[in-house]
């Protein structure tokens, strides 16, 4: 590794190679420990260690890093059926599917495999990690599906905050005892939620917007007062609107970046669209622009307001 000068900047190897596409930073640190990188021709395997992207010559099973890639942000409507992973061992469909990018990008935050809608990917750690974090509150608007009508007070505990399990286990809704859903000992308060109804039915539609997102968690939120959860529809992230057909993706706009960078710091702002609504087939558009009517020519008929009416009384000559 070359000494650090004023003009270089060290960085950890795993940052490096995460940043150049080759691996998450995860995986790259698993590189590292198993003696697959080199730094100017020396093997390196301890996690500490740092390197200067712009002067120094990395290696990753003896292929040399060109730098870090340019940053890209997609947004995707996640149909069900795919998981929120780069690679799955049972061989269901992933979200990477979905993509098309030069660049390795991932997921932020996830959707489970029942969940659809929107879905942010990006090569972009710092703001994937900014918008994830909890101080950052950014909210996520979904449209819920429920088995039945809660009452009111089942919706005000959900409200305020309910005790959820932390594990992935919600009760399996072929299963008709009246046996609570199984309870571990991790438990975990959820943060305060604003619920809605959308549509009144025996089966009934919310929006929910939540400021967390943790594994299953609105799933598990209904389970504890008694309601099995049908659909669930991510509308909404942040200044983000669900704009696209399923399995559809598009990158984002430099508008739309700088709203997420805004989100992240706690800057919340109203998104700029309507939420889709419950059974809607096509994405929310925005309304056209309005156009100035110019004169033109006098139609061939005559205009009803323009025409003088007889005034009550009056004599016609």
């Amino acid at each position: 590794m070359t000494e650090p000068d004023a003009g270089s900047s060290p960085q950890r190897l795993q940052k490096i190679i995460a940043a150049a596409g080759i691996a998450s930073r995860r995986k790259a640190e698993e590189l590292i420990l198993q003696g697959r990188v080199q730094v100017n021709g020396h093997t390196v395997t301890e996690l500490g260690t740092k390197a200067d992207p712009t002067r120094d010559h990395i290696r990753v099973d003896g292929k040399l890093l060109h730098g870090a890639e340019r940053p890209r942000y997609f947004v995707v409507n996640k149909p069900k059926g795919y998981v929120t992973t780069a690679s799955d061992p049972e061989g269901r469909p992933t979200v990477m599917d979905l993509i098309q990018s030069g660049e390795r990008v991932f997921p932020v935050g996830r959707l489970d495999y029942s969940s659809e809608g929107l879905l942010l990917m990006t090569n972009d750690g710092a703001l994937a990690n900014a918008l994830t974090r909890a101080a950052a509150r950014v909210e996520k608007t979904y449209l819920v599906k429920v088995s039945g009508k809660p009452s009111e007070s089942a919706l005000s505990q959900l409200r305020h905050g309910v005790m959820i399990d932390r594990d992935t286990q919600v009760r399996n809704p072929s299963d008709r005892s009246d046996a609570p859903p199984r309870r571990s000992a991790g438990r975990v308060m959820t943060a305060p939620a604003r619920i809605r109804l959308l549509r009144e039915a025996d089966n009934p539609w919310y929006e929910m917007v939540l400021i967390e997102g943790r594994n299953r968690e609105i799933r598990k939120m209904f389970e504890e007062v008694g309601h099995h959860v049908e659909k669930i529809r991510r509308v909404g992230y942040g200044p983000l609107v669900l704009d696209l057909e399923p399995g559809r993706s598009r990158e984002l706009t430099l508008e739309e970046v700088e709203a997420l960078r805004r989100a992240a710091q706690g800057r919340t702002e109203k998104p700029s669209r309507k939420m889709p609504r419950p059974g809607r087939t096509r994405p929310v558009r925005s309304a056209p622009p309005r156009t100035t009517n110019l004169p033109g020519p006098r139609s061939a008929s005559p205009d009803r307001s323009s025409r003088r009416r007889p005034t009550a009384g009056r004599r016609r000559p």
